[in-house]
This record gives C-alpha cells, sequence and structure tokens, in this order.
C-alpha cells in the first residue's frame, strides 16, 4: 500500500491510502482524522449564525456584488442670482441648486430654489445662453415657492449632451396663434435652424408683479406660459456660454 499525507492548518491530516487489487487497479481512498492530541473545535451557535447571515447576504445578492456599484450617471450643479436681479441690486438671496440624472431613455431633472419671494410662482427654461437675450429657449415648466421662499420641482426629459432645438428647413411653416395679446404675441410661422445645443438654465418671475414685490423691476418678458413674465432671476451663467452644464452629463461615454 502506497500512503500520501499531509497536515492542514488545524493540526488535521490527510491520508491517501492507495491499495491494488488482484488485476492491477489502484484504487485510493481519502480519509481525514484528527492528529493524536490535536481536537478538532464544534462550531458554536455564533459561528452558525454569522454562516448563515452571509449565506443568506450572498444568495440575496445573487452572487453578483459589483452589480450593486453600478451608480447612474449624474451631474449636480448651483443656480446664481441672474444678471438681471444684479443689476437692479434685488433678490439678494437667491439660490438653486440642480441634480440631473440619467434613467438611460430620459434624465430626472431636481430642481431645490431658495432665497425667494414666498408663495410665488416660477418659470423654468432650459436655454442657449445663460444672460439676455438667451437665443433659443424652452418652456420646461413652474416652480412654486412655499412660505419659507423654497421651492421644488422635478421634471423629465432629455437633460445631457444631446439636448437641442431643430427646425428643419425651409422655415416659415405654419404655427398656431394661441396667445395674440401684446407685447408678444405668437408667431405664425417658425424659423428654421440646424441643431442648436441648448445647456443653459433661466428661472423667471411669474409676473411682473411678482418681481417688483422682491424690489425687481416691473419689466414684462416672453418666458412663461402667456408671454408676460417678469425679469429672470436664477440662470447658469457661472458657466461659460457655449459649456453650460448640461454638457456635463455625456451617459453614452460613461456606459449608460
Amino acid at each position: 500500500m502506497n500512503t500520501a499525507q499531509g497536515t492542514d492548518p488545524k493540526g488535521r491530516f490527510h491520508m491517501n491510502d492507495k491499495t491494488m487489487n488482484k488485476r492491477g487497479e489502484v484504487s485510493t481512498s481519502m480519509s481525514c482524522r484528527p492528529q493524536p492530541g490535536k481536537h478538532s473545535p464544534i462550531p458554536s451557535r455564533r459561528d452558525w449564525a454569522v454562516t448563515g447571515l452571509a449565506t443568506l447576504v450572498a444568495l440575496c445578492l445573487g452572487g453578483s456584488a459589483p452589480a450593486l456599484a453600478d451608480p447612474k450617471p449624474k451631474i449636480k450643479f448651483d443656480m446664481v442670482r441672474s444678471a438681471a436681479a444684479i443689476t437692479n441690486n434685488c433678490a439678494a438671496e437667491a439660490t438653486g441648486r440642480v441634480k440631473v440624472t440619467s434613467l438611460g431613455p430620459v434624465e430626472e431633472m431636481d430642481v431645490d430654489v431658495s432665497g425667494l419671494p414666498p408663495n410665488t410662482e416660477f418659470d423654468f427654461f432650459v436655454i442657449q445662453l445663460p444672460n439676455a437675450p438667451f437665443g433659443l429657449a424652452w418652456y420646461q415648466g413652474d416652480i412654486e415657492t412655499d412660505d419659507e421662499g423654497e421651492g421644488h420641482q422635478t421634471f423629465r426629459g432629455r437633460f445631457n449632451i444631446e439636448t437641442f432645438i431643430v427646425a428643419q428647413p425651409p422655415g416659415g411653416q405654419p404655427a398656431p396663434v394661441v396667445h395674440n395679446q401684446s407685447p408678444f404675441p405668437d408667431a405664425s410661422t417658425n424659423p428654421a435652424t440646424e441643431p442648436v445645443h441648448t445647456f443653459h438654465l433661466g428661472l423667471w418671475f411669474g409676473s411682473p408683479q411678482a418681481a417688483v414685490a422682491a424690489g425687481c423691476p416691473n419689466t414684462v418678458t416672453r418666458f412663461n406660459g402667456e408671454h408676460n413674465a417678469g425679469i429672470q432671476v436664477l440662470s447658469t451663467r457661472n458657466f461659460p456660454n457655449l459649456a453650460g452644464p448640461l454638457r456635463q452629463l455625456n451617459p453614452t461615454a460613461a456606459g449608460g
């Protein structure tokens, strides 16, 4: 009989027994016996509990813990007082914070504002340039403040490096006229433009009266649903004209 043996770290040894039968065939058996003077520890209840918990966690994770470490691409940035608010020395405490998270087919944009007049409606736009004349703009929605002058809104849309506006040539195509009051009636036809990226954001007072209540001028602008808004109060002018914050989010490059 040929025998090979070894000792493991806990003092137990393994013996491989090889025997040969009458036909010359070799069979091998393995046994595990404690080494003389050594005793195998008996698992405690705590050991079994820890082992069971570890097994349960592994099963819940499906054996793929790295899957949890797959965050969605996102960006965070501030909005600051607009050039109009600074020029007119008003809305001194106004500030905004934005988080954009890629969900794959769309993005989710969370906007928090504070330091604004209480119980007031504001109009939120995605724009080409942060300061007047703003270029092309898209009316995204409204944000209303509470009695402490704070507001929050969540928007869903395309808010990343692919955000753009296009009007395929030729221009002059008919458009519905819904709001025809002065000073800014609807256009009845559209201009033509190749794709223009809109990487900036802006927030406007919902009315000139609301702006006046905040110590701002009663200037009338186009930036609400009826085209009779007040001045811009917050913007992303803290970013370069051609590098607005939405340009920073590139889900494709991030593997999203």
